[in-house]
């Protein structure tokens, strides 16, 4: 839900405002991003994940972890206070962790709903949940022009070179820009994927180098030994945590209540779509 909230604030203009003259542009972004992806794939029910901005044992391991992202807008913090009332008044299941991240709280549910026999559609930006991916779990990436499409392990192989097992591996060799993770000095996309597909995991890659049974060039080599305790961090931060959940029970969308809270936020033309979608 974080993603949403961000992607809606700065992609859309701030001159969406309420009654009272407050943007409401992040806050009416995300529910149209949600009403699209239902509309594409009928589900049982949704749930939105908020978490901490960044887990402490998380920054613990590495400070500089999220250090360089710039503090919320106002603007958008009053926005994020509003959205768990507004999601929850469509009947969506609003849940939140406050020691751990909104990934951890997806990754949770969707494991939840794994073991249940079900399946789950995860709707996010963050390469983070791409390790999540499986038979029962596929992310779902918003397009301008036209359907959602869902990414499953063959797509996650197809884009990086290796399968959703290997993300955190990747994560830790190329490193994560958005969170702050450097990688190994000098290694890319491809580079990471080809230590990942000759060695099998970033625990095989620094093994073979400390025993010198690769034949990885020598600047690369010792690259990866000296740094190869701060990769093992960098792929413990990467992967992600399960809390305890509680699997939801089926619940349509209420679009007549999230009707009725759209107006109050002063989304009249939200507030329209909504009325139209319970009348139908």
């Amino acid at each position: 839900m974080p993603w949403l909230l961000y992607r809606a604030f700065f992609s859309l203009p701030d001159s969406i405002v309420d009654g009272e003259g407050q943007p409401v542009n992040a806050l009416l972004g995300t529910v149209n991003a949600l009403l699209a992806a239902i509309e594409a794939r009928p589900a049982r029910a949704v749930v939105a994940c908020f978490g901490a901005e960044q887990a402490a044992y998380r920054v613990e391991a590495y400070p500089p972890y999220h250090a360089h992202r710039d503090p919320m807008p106002d603007a958008l913090a009053r926005q994020w206070e509003r959205a768990p009332a507004l999601l929850a008044s469509l009947g969506w299941t609003v849940s939140a962790s406050a020691e751990l991240e909104a990934d951890d709280v997806m990754f949770s549910y969707a494991q939840l709903e794994s073991a249940s026999g079900g399946r789950s559609l995860l709707l996010t930006g963050d390469r983070d949940l791409f390790q999540v991916v499986g038979e029962a779990v596929a992310i779902l990436e918003l397009r301008k022009d036209g359907d959602p499409v869902e990414v499953g392990p063959e797509q996650v192989r197809e884009r990086y070179g290796i399968g959703p097992e290997l993300v955190t591996d990747f994560i830790a060799l190329r490193g994560d820009p958005s969170d702050g993770l450097p990688g190994a000095p000098g290694i890319g996309a491809k580079t990471a994927r080809d230590l990942l597909v000759r060695h099998g995991s970033l625990e095989d890659t620094l093994a073979a180098v400390q025993r010198s049974v690769t034949a990885e060039r020598p600047r690369l080599s010792a690259a990866l030994r000296e740094h190869a305790e701060q990769l093992a961090t960098f792929k413990r931060i990467a992967t992600l945590v399960s809390i305890e959940v509680e699997r939801p029970v089926d619940q349509p969308t209420d679009f007549a209540a999230g009707a009725l809270a759209a107006r109050e936020l002063g989304m009249k033309r939200l507030a329209e779509r909504l009325e139209q979608l319970a009348a139908a």
